[in-house]
């Protein structure tokens, strides 16, 4: 399934365009409710700030849309996106490569010891969980409307009705592992599927998803 991408255009979002946003959306509920959502920052290469950034996709949320990453983002914009819990998502072949100062970054953070984290209570709509140097384990159901993200793998032992987005970083060896799957979304490095595209015959059961040939798979466990 094809994500839709939002274009910002002003680095400070007015009143107009969420006025025109959300004329769309009541002209077109279905066309955007419940649709995974990218944040598009072609127009805007000076919009870097975390908490700006962190508004604009509160208020977006605030309006029942899935955003789950960020396109045609700079370094700085990439790296505020994943403190806030989005991937960035390439467009194209064409897309551009992070500059040397972001691959330096991300080399540093794979020397730095593991901070692996383990959740012993039910993740509740609205709640973000981040492993941002290793994996993430959940013991307990994870609501729809929360949001998983760790740099490396995540289990949920419990149902699975929310989002999750392993190997944030880009490791595209991560792999998610749910006891009960009923995901709203589920991404690897980038790659993602929807409920839509995950099928019925995987709901409610025991699965783990991975990557193999450049697309995302979601696989049955015994």
């Amino acid at each position: 399934m094809t994500a839709i991408a939002i274009r910002v255009e002003s680095e400070t979002p007015n009143a107009a365009f969420f006025e025109a946003l959300d004329a769309q959306l009541e002209q077109s509920p279905q066309l955007l409710e419940g649709a995974p959502l990218v944040i598009d920052f072609e127009k805007v290469p000076g919009l870097e700030n975390r908490m700006r950034i962190g508004a604009l996709v509160d208020e977006l949320r605030k309006r029942r849309l899935l955003v789950f990453g960020v396109q045609n983002a700079g370094p700085k914009q990439v790296e505020a996106a994943e403190g806030l819990g989005l991937i960035p998502v390439k467009v194209g072949r064409e897309a551009p490569l992070p500059e040397p100062a972001t691959q330096r970054k991300r080399k540093i953070d794979r020397l730095l010891p593991p901070d692996n984290r383990v959740i012993t209570h039910p993740v509740r709509s609205g709640q973000m969980v981040v492993a941002e140097r290793g994996d993430l384990t959940i013991i307990g159901s994870v609501s729809s409307g929360a949001e998983l993200v760790a740099a490396g793998n995540i289990h949920v032992y419990g149902r699975m009705r929310g989002r999750a987005m392993a190997g944030c970083h880009g490791d595209e060896s991560a792999r998610i592992f749910c006891q009960s799957q009923s995901a709203e979304l589920l991404a690897i490095a980038g790659l993602y599927r929807t409920s839509e595209s995950i099928g019925d015959d995987l709901g409610n059961c025991p699965v783990q998803v991975f990557l193999k040939d450049d697309r995302l798979c979601v696989e049955a466990l015994a």
